[in-house]
């Protein structure tokens, strides 16, 4: 089964707003057979998505569309699938109490007479009840293609989508079984890893295919198959995956969708029973950031410190003025006086520490643009290292950020 997605929304065309929904959108229908063949970001304009849904309709059994079902002029999604479909708007009084009963009881004042447009509805669509919002969900249907439109805002689309839209079209049935692996990769490239494992890709079966997903630091390879029976699809990817864990299992560091370093030293932080700390400049606290967002993560992250002034350091951390006057403030000498700082401070067992200079000038150090040291404080020794990060500042920052989470991910693997 196919589908085709469409947000609707000039903001999304200005990049006002990212198109966050179609990503889960499409996590979601995977997951239960769904492909998405085709994700379609049109204006709110009546020529511009009359096209989009006819082209839609021409490839897909299932058309999603998301956006343009507020009150107000520019929201047009409704008055346009109900010309699409030779349809008309009728006021539906069970939308219009529930709209009633939502400004009551959480607004906490009388329906303004402009909402009352969201109780208009095509007469041929079957209605799903927006619990979280005013503007319900509309199912409708035609030419074996099934037309589903749901409000753009995320909270209230995956309402939806979980409540509604997903337990329907699984009821359809004879949706085939669609399974991923996701290995990640650490510290090598793309084409340094595509040529070590050329010979067994070649040789993978016509029907599981391969992606290389990299990113800053990290590559992610994705096998995947689609079948009628799951054991024996799921039996054929997982043969495949030992076999590439026999040719590169000295760099992969985890496996998931989530491709971030920070989730996967989390975990073995977990595992271990060790703690970590953080004493950042260069980074601006970006390791801390990525710590703080893993759920869970307070059982092994103590705390942080962002020392971005030379002074600060010699302030907060108690770094020794004189080390930074011999050694300058970008220095493996500083990096290791950092980290062992942090682990002192929040008794960790486990510290990083970064110092750099991202550019684009040079600051308060000599160093070359681009220098970075990284430092660690472990239960047994403190120790640094210097990297060549480029002259791009972004890039500088988030390929250090990867290369102490590398660096960490290393070490605790020793203590397991």
């Amino acid at each position: 089964m196919l589908a085709t997605l469409i947000t609707v929304g000039d903001e999304i065309l200005i990049g006002q707003i990212v198109d966050t929904n179609s990503a889960w959108m499409a996590q979601e229908l995977n997951k239960i057979g769904v492909q998405v063949n085709e994700i379609i970001t049109t204006s709110d304009d009546k020529d511009s998505m009359i096209s989009a849904f006819a082209k839609a309709e021409s490839q897909s059994d299932i058309v999603l569309i998301t956006g343009g079902l507020g009150p107000t002029k520019d929201d047009v999604t409704k008055l346009t699938l109900a010309e699409y479909f030779d349809d008309t708007l009728v006021k539906n009084e069970e939308v219009l109490e529930h709209v009633k009963y939502l400004f009551e009881h959480y607004v906490k004042k009388p329906m303004e007479a402009l909402n009352e447009n969201q109780a208009l509805v095509p007469s041929k669509a079957k209605l799903l009840k927006n619990s979280y919002g005013t503007a319900p969900g509309m199912w409708l249907e035609r030419n074996n293609t099934i037309f589903i439109s749901m409000p753009g805002v995320p909270f209230e689309m995956k309402h939806l989508m979980s409540e509604h839209v997903l337990p329907e079209i699984k009821k359809i049935g004879n949706l085939p079984f669609i399974y991923h692996r996701t290995i990640i990769t650490a510290g090598v490239g793309e084409s340094t890893i595509a040529t070590k494992i050329a010979d067994w890709e070649n040789a993978l079966p016509i029907d599981i295919k391969l992606a290389y997903l990299p990113s800053l630091g990290t590559v992610r390879l994705r096998l995947s198959c689609i079948g009628a029976q799951e054991e024996e699809v799921k039996q054929r990817v997982d043969s495949q995956v030992e076999r590439l864990y026999e040719l590169i299992g000295d760099i992969v560091v985890g496996e998931g969708n989530d491709n971030s370093l920070a989730v996967q030293v989390t975990e073995l932080f977990k595992k271990s029973g060790k703690s970590l700390s953080t004493a950042e400049s260069c980074t601006g606290g970006k390791i801390a950031n990525l710590l703080t967002e893993i759920p869970g993560a307070s059982q092994i992250f103590k705390g942080s410190t962002v020392t971005y002034a030379t002074q600060s350091k010699v302030d907060v951390l108690g770094v020794d003025a004189s080390i930074i006057e011999k050694h300058s403030v970008v220095s493996a000498p500083v990096a290791q006086a950092m980290a062992a700082a942090a682990q002192k401070i929040f008794k960790s067992d486990y510290a990083i520490a970064t110092t750099g200079n991202a550019g684009p000038s040079k600051g308060d150090s000599d160093a070359q643009v681009g220098t970075v040291f990284i430092g660690i404080a472990t239960p047994t020794n403190t120790y640094a290292k210097e990297f060549f990060m480029g002259n791009h500042r972004e890039r500088v920052v988030q390929k250090s950020v990867n290369k102490a989470f590398e660096m960490l991910q290393q070490e605790i693997l020793k203590s397991l």
